[in-house]
């Protein structure tokens, strides 16, 4: 059993901002165990306090995780005065403390986790920890056999290294071929500019798997699902395993 302060308590369970949820408790909109509480500083155990805010019960949950199937036209952000972002996918979840695990294009479709745990995003998106992504693309030209070999040498994208081994799959080649995509850093724009450097242009972009988490087939686009304590361990159990592995066998 944990004691916190209540403002902690409810700006963790993601109700506001610590300013704001002080203003919620002070203007009585907060009840702990039945009764009205003004004082933001007020003491609530994490398991047993009975905590509501406006008539909805509160459970403390300091981190959460979130699967998203992104569609094509959202921003990867957690807020646009111009466009819908992921965020907005996941409003009726009543947390303001989301944020999506690094940026997807806003043309790219797929695999996005939401989280407001920080530490387990920046494990994911260090380049020290070698966390796999995989994409399906589909490519304008033919990508053929010597290609395999390239991306696994890495490509010259115009950064000053080349990328790091990629494991490149050829799922069918022609006037549009179709590919699969494995790499274990996270450049700007970097699937497309790996075949860029080879002269082509990427026409569809989805990422299919991040780490050992691997988009589900009946998750459609827009929807998302929580993330199951063994996904999640799975995710730092990954970001532990990757760090400083030799990813050249590819």
């Amino acid at each position: 059993m944990a004691q916190i302060r209540l403002d902690k308590f409810l700006s963790e369970c993601g109700v506001g901002t610590r300013s704001e949820v002080k203003n919620f408790i002070r203007k009585g909109l907060v009840t702990v165990d039945g009764f009205p509480v003004k004082k933001p500083e007020e003491k609530v155990d994490t398991d047993t306090s009975d905590v509501m805010f406006q008539n909805t019960r509160i459970t403390y949950e300091k981190y959460v995780y979130f699967l998203l199937h992104k569609p094509s036209g959202v921003v990867s952000a957690s807020s646009d005065r111009n466009c819908m972002t992921v965020t907005d996918l996941l409003k009726k979840e009543g947390r303001t403390d989301l944020f999506p695990v690094g940026r997807r294009d806003k043309d790219t479709e797929g695999l996005l986790l939401l989280t407001n745990d920080g530490d387990l995003c920046h494990n994911l998106l260090s380049p020290k920890k070698h966390v796999k992504k995989t994409y399906f693309a589909q490519v304008e030209g033919i990508v053929t056999q010597q290609m395999i070999h390239e991306f696994r040498e890495g490509i010259d994208i115009g950064d000053e290294k080349k990328t790091l081994p990629a494991q490149l799959t050829i799922l069918s080649a022609g006037e549009i071929s179709q590919i699969e995509l494995t790499i274990c850093e996270g450049r700007f724009h970097q699937v497309k500019r790996m075949f860029e450097s080879c002269g082509m242009r990427v026409s569809y972009l989805k990422r299919i798997a991040m780490g050992g988490l691997t988009l589900p087939d009946s998750l459609e686009k827009g929807s998302y699902r929580r993330l199951t304590p063994q996904e999640i361990l799975l995710l730092k159990t990954d970001c532990e395993r990757m760090e400083g592995n030799d990813v050249s066998g590819y």
